[in-house]
């Protein structure tokens, strides 16, 4: 019944079926609301209300952001997730933040744009209807390295935090140096991390700053992901629970970076991950049970 009455809803959307994310993007059911602006640049978050939304609700949110290798990307491509989510009673957002190829940046600026876009919502609960204490990060591959790092990797500011309450991550980049004496990355993509951090990427890597405040998470990761080994996320699950809080990893056999995507292979495991991240959000009361 999800699959459904998603995908009726979603034949509604400007971004075509099976193609690719496009940017800027244009989302049919999103208010546009500026975050952040640097200069002559503004970064947005595209944001889906529940039907019968009021500004006096204190629901839970969500705010994604895409992946990319924090050079490229849209907020695109959570617009089908943030659809479901909103038609389940949650408010959504997918968030746009500065990447290299349209920006110049390092992937520590990206993560400056995640935390902002994490304190704007929570400082904006009362226009946006949300509750500032049930706020989820969530993200695939780059995406899911600054939902990740969000919820790990500490921040200066210290009147607004940006860690999130619960991290939904796709395929994410959660070990971006060695840890315990293990390196699960080829010698050249190693390199390749210092030269996108922008600073030493045991600043920006999550598995090295896992604590007691990490907050819960769930994973989806292919095994047969050749971008982002599936061992890092083993590693990076096995790292949390041990710091006693809760991390749920969901393997998918034989499959790529990028599967869970809408629009690949018939949406088959669009639609596995997305109705796994549904129960999730359920078993920690969220959302409430789904009648379908």
């Amino acid at each position: 019944m999800i699959r459904f009455l998603l995908t009726a809803f979603l034949l509604t959307a400007t971004t075509p079926l099976f193609a690719k994310f496009d940017y800027p993007p244009k989302m049919q059911g999103a208010e546009t609301i500026a975050y952040k602006t640097i200069g002559d640049v503004t970064m947005n978050l595209h944001v889906f209300k529940p039907e019968g939304w009021k500004a006096e609700d204190s629901r839970p949110v969500a705010v994604f952001f895409f992946g990319g290798g924090w050079a490229a990307g849209s907020p695109e491509q959570f617009e089908a997730h943030c659809k479901h989510l909103a038609m389940r009673g949650m408010v959504a957002i997918t968030a746009d933040y500065r990447v290299s190829s349209r920006h110049g940046t390092k992937a520590k600026s990206c993560l400056n744009d995640a935390r902002d876009a994490i304190r704007f919502v929570r400082t904006h609960a009362e226009e946006l209807g949300i509750d500032p204490n049930h706020v989820a990060a969530g993200g695939g591959s780059a995406g899911g390295h600054l939902a990740a790092a969000l919820g790990t990797v500490s921040d200066d500011e210290e009147k607004v935090s940006s860690r999130p309450n619960l991290m939904l991550l796709f395929n994410p980049a959660c070990v971006l140096a060695p840890y315990e004496g293990k390196q699960p990355w080829p010698e050249d993509r190693a390199d390749e991390f210092l030269e996108k951090m922008g600073v030493d990427p045991v600043e920006m890597s999550p598995i090295h700053h896992v604590s007691s405040e990490t907050p819960p998470a769930i994973i989806f990761h292919g095994t047969a992901d050749e971008a982002v080994p599936f061992a890092t996320s083993e590693q990076f699950a096995t790292t949390v629970k041990k710091a006693g809080m809760r991390c749920d990893l969901k393997a998918y056999d034989s499959q790529p970076h990028g599967f869970f995507n809408f629009g690949r292979n018939d949406n088959v495991e669009f639609y596995q991950t997305l109705n796994a991240m549904d129960a999730f959000l359920v078993d920690l009361n969220w959302l409430p049970e789904n009648p379908n």
